[in-house]
C-alpha cells in the first residue's frame, strides 16, 4: 500500500534561523568563524587570486561590493540557504579563506560545500581539515543527511581535498560549469550520514 502522506522535512525550518552561526574550532590555532565586514579587503585579496577566480568564479570588484557580499552571507544565514565561515586565527584574527554551505535544502537534507584558501595558507591541509570540521556540523548539529562537493576535473587539488576529507567520488558531470575557458566536466563527491564516524 503506498502511503499518501507528506514526507517531513529532514530538517525542520528555523533550526538555523534561530540560533547564532557557531564559531567551530581546528587545529593548529585557527577558527571557523562567521564574516565580518572588517574582512572586505580579504574577500577583494580573494577575487584577485587567479586560482581563486578560475575554480570558484569570484569576482569582487570594490570594498563596497565585498561588505555587501558578506552582509548577504548572515542575510543566507537567516533565510536557511547558506552557511560561510571565514577560516582565520581567533581573537580577530584576519581572514586567510572561506569554506561553507551554498544551497542549503532543509526540507530535503543536502547542502553544496564551498571553499576556498588564499596563497599563504595553502599546502597545510587547512582545506581538508576545516571540510571535515563543517561537513561534521552539517551532518551532525544541523541535521542534514547528504553533503556534496562538486569541481572541475581540470582541478586536481579540489578532489584531493574531497579524497581526503571522506567524500566518496560518485561520478563525473559533463558539461556541467562554465568557467571563463569554456564549459567544464566536474566530478561529484559526496558524503552521507553514516559515512564516517562522529
Amino acid at each position: 500500500m503506498i502511503s499518501n502522506s507528506p514526507i517531513p522535512s529532514v530538517v525542520p525550518a528555523g533550526r538555523m534561523a534561530r540560533a547564532q552561526q557557531p564559531v567551530l574550532s581546528l587545529s593548529g590555532g585557527l577558527e571557523l568563524r562567521p564574516w565580518r565586514r572588517s574582512d572586505a579587503g580579504v574577500l577583494v585579496t580573494a577575487g584577485q587570486d587567479p586560482s581563486i577566480r578560475r575554480w570558484n568564479l569570484l569576482h569582487v570588484d570594490s570594498l563596497e561590493d565585498a561588505r555587501k557580499r558578506i552582509e548577504r552571507m548572515h542575510e543566507r544565514w537567516q533565510a536557511e540557504l547558506s552557511a560561510m565561515w571565514a577560516i582565520a586565527r581567533p581573537e580577530g584574527g584576519e581572514a586567510t579563506g572561506l569554506i561553507g554551505w551554498s544551497g542549503i535544502d532543509l526540507k530535503g537534507g543536502s547542502a553544496e560545500i564551498v571553499y576556498w584558501v588564499l596563497p599563504a595558507a595553502r599546502g597545510g591541509s587547512v582545506a581538508v581539515e576545516a571540510t571535515k570540521r563543517v561537513s561534521r556540523w552539517a551532518l551532525d548539529d544541523l541535521g542534514l543527511h547528504r553533503l556534496r562537493l562538486c569541481h572541475s576535473v581540470a582541478n586536481p587539488a579540489s578532489c584531493r581535498v574531497a579524497v581526503k576529507a571522506g567524500y566518496s567520488l560518485e561520478g563525473t558531470m559533463r558539461s556541467a560549469l562554465l568557467h571563463s575557458d569554456g564549459w567544464h566536466d566536474q566530478h561529484l563527491h559526496a558524503l552521507v550520514q553514516g559515512d564516517i564516524d562522529s
